[in-house]
């Protein structure tokens, strides 16, 4: 880099700005992260329970290569960063009728024991649909996921001349829902594979059949962090620091400053004022769009805020430290209710949590087997929730009912979880929405509905000189590998300009 070093602000610590940071920094920029929080890392976030520290954001390790890519640009290893524990079983699935099916990194694996709950032949359809998912993830990843910019028209000019199946391939206009009953006949199957919906906050019903790609992202690789997720955002301050990166915590941005049609720097809740020629925001861009960052970069940025109908979902999570019995827990296990159609039906329509939810549980002490490493052991239990944490107040009646209905289906499932001895640590939308001004608690940005759903997210880039997104709520989407992407393609276009 010639010339004088890029001043450069990121405005949130999340894993796409910690991102953005470290390139920046190792690139020579002089950059500032500004966090409101009192520890870096948004979502990727931990709690203490009972003097027990536990993961209470993402708990899954998908598309190691992302970080690879990103480590290997700082001349590091991420193997030397962090420690990576590849799982056999991905996930463990349980009805309430006492049947329960494992998928497993090897497709015949899980092929075989699709068969044995379901039959041969739905064996077989499993790998018809992992093949068709590969299709949709190789067709994408290269001119999707990777671009900086979503455009429908410019993936169509990619492949329609070259590959024209391919394009037809990603089924943006069927539902996932509708997808998979071509798939799959047992309607538990149905079930089981349309919760990739929800890993973007959205329904199988509404969302499209291109989700489908997550199955083979999952198959492609999910690991266990040891220490816990934070550990990456750990790494990733340390890195971005020793290359002269400042980190402030409980630093409240209250403006971007806009002067003659380009951002030039950020204003704090103090009322000190940071200059830059670039700012990156890692926050959702309804937070943009809606003025909390100032009426100038609200008009100017391009961007549109998300309304509440179109919002991903939030959730309401239960983390606990306690004893277990009844179920041979995994490290990632779900417990579906017996309605999966209602159950989503008062989550679009009613805007309430489920009377009957699915809940996700991650036994943070547990691997690839069926023993935990010590008694009590680390949960995080979540369920699907509405994110109407900014116009509904939910109050301990509620939390109640809530906390009982999930219990219950754990129990029904199987599972007795013992809390006599434990302090339960309950979050709800109300809480995502204080934590992340803007949406209401909805944890990824834009729901996921609809055929255009992905070109709707901003870009990297946006119309503001000087002003780019990173995180969940951007290009290419939600989940901790998408929201690094994000903060490694914004760092680029900041160098390009």
């Amino acid at each position: 880099m010639s010339g004088p070093a890029k001043k450069v602000v990121v405005i949130g610590a999340g894993i796409g700005g910690l991102t953005s940071a470290l390139l920046l920094a190792h690139a020579g920029c002089e950059v500032t992260v500004l966090e409101r929080a009192e520890v870096p890392g948004g979502k990727l976030a931990g709690a203490e329970v009972g003097g027990t520290p536990l993961d209470v954001g993402p708990t899954v390790f998908t598309m190691r290569w992302v970080f690879e890519e990103i480590f290997a640009a700082i001349g590091e290893s991420l193997d030397d960063a962090i420690t990576l524990d590849p799982l056999d079983v991905l996930a463990r699935h349980a009805w309430c009728d006492g049947a329960r099916v494992d998928l497993h990194a090897d497709v015949h694996q899980s092929a075989d024991a699709i068969a044995k709950l379901a039959g041969a032949a739905e064996g077989q359809r499993f790998l018809a649909f992992c093949a068709h998912a590969k299709r949709i993830y190789d067709t994408l990843e290269p001119s999707f996921v990777r671009a900086p910019e979503p455009s429908l028209s410019r993936l169509v000019v990619d492949l329609l001349p070259r590959r024209p199946g391919d394009l037809l391939s990603i089924t943006p206009f069927k539902s996932l829902w509708n997808m998979l009953g071509t798939y799959f006949r047992d309607p538990r199957l149905q079930q089981l594979f349309g919760r990739y919906a929800t890993y973007c906050g959205g329904s199988p019903w509404r969302s499209p059949a291109t989700l489908m790609l997550v199955a083979h992202v999952e198959r492609s690789g999910v690991w266990s962090v040891r220490g816990g997720m934070r550990k990456i955002a750990h790494a990733m301050t340390a890195r971005l620091e020793s290359r002269g990166a400042t980190l402030r915590c409980n630093a409240h941005v209250q403006e971007i400053i806009v002067n003659e049609g380009r951002v030039i720097g950020v204003v704090l809740a103090s009322g000190e004022a940071l200059k830059a020629d670039a700012v990156i925001a890692n926050c959702d861009v309804s937070a943009i769009a809606s003025g909390l960052f100032g009426s100038a970069v609200a008009r100017a940025a391009g961007v549109r805020g998300v309304t509440a109908n179109n919002r991903s979902l939030s959730a309401m999570t239960f983390a606990l430290n306690a004893p277990t019995s009844g179920f041979p827990l995994h490290r990632h296990n779900v417990f579906f209710s017996p309605d999966y159609a209602q159950e989503f039906a008062q989550l679009s329509e009613l805007r309430c949590i489920p009377k009957v939810p699915t809940v996700y549980v991650c036994a943070q002490d547990r691997t690839d087997n069926d023993i935990a490493t010590g008694t009590p052991e680390r949960l995080l239990c979540i369920v699907n929730a509405p994110a109407n944490g900014d116009t509904h107040t939910f109050d301990d009646s509620e939390i109640k009912r809530h906390t009982d209905a999930t219990f219950n289906v754990l129990q029904r499932c199987g599972l007795t979880i013992d809390q006599s001895q434990n302090t339960t640590l309950i979050s709800n939308p109300s809480h995502f929405a204080d934590r992340f001004p803007g949406t209401g608690g909805a944890l990824y940005g834009r729901a996921p509905h609809g055929s255009m759903s992905s070109f709707q997210r901003p870009g990297v880039r946006s119309k503001l000189p000087g002003l780019f997104f990173a995180g969940g709520s951007a290009h290419p989407g939600p989940g901790v590998a998408m929201s690094a992407l994000s903060g490694r393609m914004a760092a680029a276009e900041v160098l390009k300009q």
